[in-house]
């Protein structure tokens, strides 16, 4: 390695607002930007930490915290006696600080997470299932397949939707993440096909990495699933042994698949031996009438369709409820498998959702006002402040999925978070840094909320990735 900056160098390139706050960690921001947009080339020598901490006039031990959160991000690599110098992340790691793992106290308006705040009807389902908790304590207190009064609430929830349901056909897991865990243990083994939309649901990803599939990515064109034959193609040509699909509302783009798709998928991965993964955490937030389709379980003939649901999106996350729809055989070598993770969901948690499904049509007319109007003003604000932004509007789901005019989303994400608000860019819907022109705005939160984070994003265009946090950030309300 020839390339060396020093200390004078870097900090001209630099030019960071001395009053920035907290300093290492705008200094860490503008290094990345520097690295993803060019400016500051690929295994290059940056200097040591005393050179660059004199040329900014600030102590080593800032420096030396900035130097720290590069390398655990991926954009500097470092060997003991050879200095650091600049480097690309694996394009699969999310890293260390990331959206994911922030503190939910840190300042930053949550606009990384398309999460909505709870139902108006949590109380009172928490109400009830405390006034029959007691009667389980007689019992051992867990059941790896779920209790019997949320099974059959799910599964007569399915057979409303169109597709007869019996409760031995239901496993309740702790979430949706770990319902998509348990099928990819049982049917991915390393190196295997698995086909996944792109863009799609950032864990997903993490979890066929971690289990050494080989991931097939086929793009979901802008227009939404209308003709099949990308997904049908891919299918076809990499054998793929699963593939993980979202057809409701699709996560992040907002697409929803007509009945013909679902259909022609479900034909498709019958004829080729493809089991297909279906997540419909979304599939009950409709916001626009008529907004709805048929389960794609419905076109299943063989057992090859494996549903996903949870409780996270309708009614709140912090309950960790989820489920698998499949046949009774598969139900039970899954809670075989699960004895290896946790055994059972928390029994507490399951009462409080099986109190919710009893008036779910309430919960979704609930859901659909307050998105349908979050929607509303999110996409007014953007077209005032960022005209140049270009997005179709989802008739459901909780976000709108961006094509951005210029900078890369990470760039942006850098410097919204010095504006007090956290993004999540286009790449962590996507594979090996695609996407980066992407970016993901949840309308989850609160008009009033969505108006700030929006006229704050609008402030970091301007800006860059430098300045001063706000002193006081807006809360999100619940």
């Amino acid at each position: 390695m020839d390339r060396y900056m020093s200390g004078p160098q870097l900090a001209r390139l630099l030019s960071i607002d001395p009053a920035a706050r907290p300093y290492y960690r705008v200094l860490a921001r503008t290094v990345r930007s520097l690295v993803l947009d060019g400016r500051l080339p690929v295994r290059v020598r940056v200097p040591a930490e005393r050179n660059l901490a004199e040329a900014l006039g600030v102590s080593r031990t800032t420096v030396t915290s900035a130097y720290d959160l590069l390398r655990e991000q991926g954009y500097l690599e470092s060997r003991q006696g050879a200095g650091s110098w600049t480097a690309l992340p694996d394009a699969g790691s999310l890293g260390t600080d990331n959206p994911w793992l922030a503190a939910g106290d840190d300042g930053l308006l949550p606009m990384h997470a398309a999460a909505p705040s709870a139902i108006s009807t949590l109380p009172g389902a928490i109400s009830a299932a405390t006034g029959r908790y007691p009667r389980y304590t007689l019992g051992m207190g867990y059941d790896p397949v779920g209790i019997a009064p949320l099974r059959q609430a799910i599964a007569a929830r399915y057979t409303a939707r169109g597709v007869a349901t019996r409760p031995e056909q239901i496993l309740v897991t702790t979430g949706a993440q770990q319902a998509i865990h348990l099928v990819a243990m049982m049917l991915l083994s390393r190196g295997d096909p698995m086909l996944v939309e792109s863009p799609t649901y950032p864990h997903a990803l993490d979890l066929a990495r971690m289990r050494g599939a080989r991931i097939v990515p086929v793009g979901v064109p802008d227009e939404g699933w209308g003709e099949l034959d990308l997904l049908t193609s891919a299918i076809r040509q990499s054998a793929a042994r699963l593939a993980y699909v979202i057809p409701d509302f699709q996560n992040p783009t907002g697409h929803l698949m007509d009945d013909a798709a679902r259909a022609a998928l479900a034909a498709t991965a019958r004829r080729y031996g493809t089991t297909l993964v279906v997540d419909e955490s979304w599939c009950e937030l409709a916001i626009d009438e008529g907004a709805a389709a048929t389960p794609l379980a419905a076109f299943d003939t063989d057992g090859r369709v494996i549903t996903i649901g949870s409780a996270s999106k309708l009614w709140w996350g912090g309950l960790r409820i989820g489920w698998i729809r499949t046949t009774a055989a598969t139900v039970r070598r899954l809670a075989v498998l699960r004895a290896s993770v946790d055994v059972a969901s928390p029994l507490f948690e399951q009462l409080v959702v099986a109190e919710l499904f009893e008036d779910i049509e309430g919960a979704r007319t609930e859901r659909a006002r307050l998105l349908g109007a979050s929607r509303a003003v999110l996409a007014a604000e953007l077209a005032a402040r960022m005209p140049d932004w270009s997005f179709l509007t989802p008739r459901g789901g909780g976000s709108l999925w961006i094509r951005l005019p210029g900078p890369s989303s990470v760039a942006l994400a850098d410097a919204a978070a010095c504006q007090g608000v956290r993004l999540a860019p286009g790449q962590w819907f996507g594979m090996d840094g695609t996407l980066e022109g992407r970016l993901r705005l949840p309308f989850t939160q609160p008009p009033q909320v969505l108006a700030e984070a929006v006229r704050r994003i609008a402030e970091a265009r301007l800006r860059g990735a430098y300045g001063t946090r706000p002193a006081a950030p807006l809360t999100p309300a619940l």
